[in-house]
């Protein structure tokens, strides 16, 4: 009789005796001959006894698939509700993708009483709207400027740059544009140059370069055009100075002044006369020179500035140029000296301040042609202290030139007398210092006029993008 529980039963299998043999181990079953006696042949209606399987689950009935395996071998339990879609769910349970009872589907939306996925609870504003009291998403606070507008006193993001000037056009004829979306003169490039600029030009000193810049590009004019230069002062503003040196001679007033009986001093017979004779002339002769003068000045300019470009500059075509603009420049001296004059009359302080103020009129009428006392004018307050600089190392240059003039006065006072025309000889040799001084006054002239121009394309640069090859293009 086996210890085993009948099949079927779920009795537990009790301790096996200690005291109790091992019973031999159950093999696999020799195959015999049919019929051999001792061969095991199976009851009917009783399933074989698999030999490899696990004692423990012997009788488990194959209905209870679920049931625990207390060996914890085998393969896990089957899950009560398959997933797998050709397996139907338990009877009671719910299609997978169905809705239980009483819920709406799930394309018939919401249910009742809650939101729309992409809708607002009531009482909530929109999301793209802003709050009660709030400025709208897109909108700038009270007292402030639109996002798109520029602030007060600004010029618009796509305006052009203020001062009168713009971009130049595409496909002008001379080189330094600006680069594009750049302000000028913003903020500079390496090595301290704005873009537009180059730092070696010839002619323009770039925006704080200095002073050393500056004297820099006039020492270099004097080099490349002393020989065109030189002449064109000598025969436009020595020749003048030499007649109105020997005019001076001969109508100065020479008389002294008297002592009267009562020891007040008495002038001398016909001094006023004289007096006024002599300085008519003296503007006579200036009125005269006066075109003269003006073409040597538009002749130095139009030098200075081609070959400041690297174009051809010949003593014949700087002549041509100078008589084109020299009515024009010789009426604007006039009007300026005028205004020196009145200014030196009322007090010699507002006179020098006139002379200062308006020194660049002759560059800003050549280059530009228009309103050149008011350009020269604004120049100079823009930037005080940097034109008054430049114009007064100009006036340093005529100042030794008058200097040099006084003393070959002096040396002709000594040598030929008071009155030296009151003899053929001292005449003659009075006459030859004159001249030799007019023309040792030709080097001041030069440097006020290359300091003057050089000075001019220095202001160019601070209002926008210029070059030297623009310049003398401006010149016409």
């Amino acid at each position: 009789m086996s210890d085993l529980p009948p099949s079927g039963s779920t009795e537990p299998v009790p301790p096996a005796d200690p005291d109790r043999p091992t019973p031999p181990a159950v093999g696999p079953p020799v195959p015999e001959q049919p019929g051999s006696p001792g061969s095991p042949t199976p009851t009917a209606g009783q399933p074989a006894v698999d030999p490899w399987a696990d004692p423990t689950s012997a009788g488990r009935p194959d209905s209870e698939p679920d049931a625990p395996n207390p060996s914890g071998y085998g393969p896990p339990p089957a899950h009560p509700y398959p997933s797998g879609p050709a397996t139907p769910p338990p009877p009671g349970w719910p299609a997978p993708q169905a809705t239980p009872p009483g819920w709406p589907a799930a394309a018939q939306g919401t249910p009742p009483g809650w939101p729309a996925p992409q809708g607002t609870p009531p009482g909530w504003p929109a999301p793209d709207a802003a709050a009660p009291g709030w400025p709208a998403p897109d909108a700038a606070p009270p007292g402030w400027p639109a996002p798109d507008a520029a602030p007060s006193g600004w010029p618009a993001p796509d305006a052009a740059p203020p001062g009168g000037w713009g971009w130049p056009a595409t496909g002008t004829a001379y080189p330094g544009h600006p680069m594009p979306g750049v302000t000028y003169p913003g903020h500079p490039m390496a090595g301290g140059w704005y873009p537009g600029l180059d730092p070696q030009d010839p002619l323009v000193t770039p925006p704080h370069a200095g002073v050393g810049g500056w004297f820099a590009r006039c020492a270099g004019a004097v080099r490349r055009g002393w020989r065109q230069l030189l002449p064109i002062m000598l025969l436009t503003q020595g020749v003048p100075a030499a007649v109105i040196s020997v005019l001076s001679l001969f109508l100065a007033p020479t008389g002294e002044l008297a002592t009267g009986p009562d020891g007040a001093p008495v002038l001398p017979d016909g001094y006023l006369e004289h007096v006024v004779v002599f300085y008519g002339a003296i503007l006579l002769a200036a009125v005269v020179f006066g075109p003269l003068q003006a073409v040597g000045w538009g002749a130095g300019t139009w030098v200075v500035a081609r070959q400041a470009a690297g174009e051809p500059a010949g003593l014949g075509g700087a002549l041509r140029y100078g008589v084109r603009r020299a009515l024009g420049l010789w009426g604007w001296t006039i009007v300026v000296s005028l205004l020196i004059t009145v200014g030196a009359c009322l007090c010699l302080l507002p006179g020098i301040y006139a002379a200062f103020a308006v020194a660049l009129f002759g560059p800003v009428y050549l280059f530009e042609r228009q309103e050149p006392i008011g350009r020269a004018w604004r120049m100079f307050h823009k930037r005080f202290g940097m034109v008054l600089g430049r114009v007064a190392l100009v006036m340093c240059a005529l100042l030794a030139a008058s200097v040099l003039d006084v003393v070959v006065g002096a040396v002709s006072g000594a040598a030929f007398g008071t009155d030296p025309t009151s003899a053929p000889g001292t005449a003659v040799g009075a006459m030859a210092l004159a001249v030799v001084g007019a023309a040792l006054a030709a080097p001041a002239y030069l440097a006020q006029l290359v300091g003057l121009v050089v000075a001019y394309a220095e202001q160019r640069a601070h209002e926008g993008p210029v070059n030297a090859a623009r310049l003398a293009a401006e010149l016409g």
